[in-house]
């Protein structure tokens, strides 16, 4: 299984930006599907997990700016509004799944995008 990550740019601050994760590979049943982020010198945290039955949670410091979905082809996308200094990190996807023939699940990541906002 592979994730392909994009769409990080520089923006200023309270502008927008979307990412995307798309899916290849044996992919079977997919269990949760998650955006992650980690700043310079920080550890890298969860920013928003969705379920395939449509479950959305979402870190705090995030909630009600970012919306994460998905479509029919299992493009995974992170809509971040009002972004802030702050939000500037790598942004990883990743999703935890069980690929075909396989009785257990994995985790797989894609590379990061990079997302700079400046003041």
């Amino acid at each position: 299984v592979q994730l392909q990550a994009s769409g990080g740019g520089l923006v200023q601050s309270g502008w927008s930006l979307r990412l995307s994760c798309a899916a290849s590979g044996s992919i079977g049943v997919i269990v949760a599907m998650r955006w992650y982020r980690q700043a310079p010198g920080k550890e890298r945290e969860l920013v928003a997990t969705l379920t395939p039955g449509g479950t959305t949670t979402y870190a705090g410091s995030v909630k009600g700016r970012f919306t994460i979905s998905r479509d029919v082809k299992n493009t995974l996308y992170l809509q971040m509004n009002s972004l802030k200094p702050e939000d500037t990190a790598d942004y990883y996807c990743n999703e935890y799944l069980y690929t075909m023939g396989t009785p257990y699940p994995e985790d797989f990541w894609g590379k990061g995008t990079q997302v700079t906002v400046s003041s």
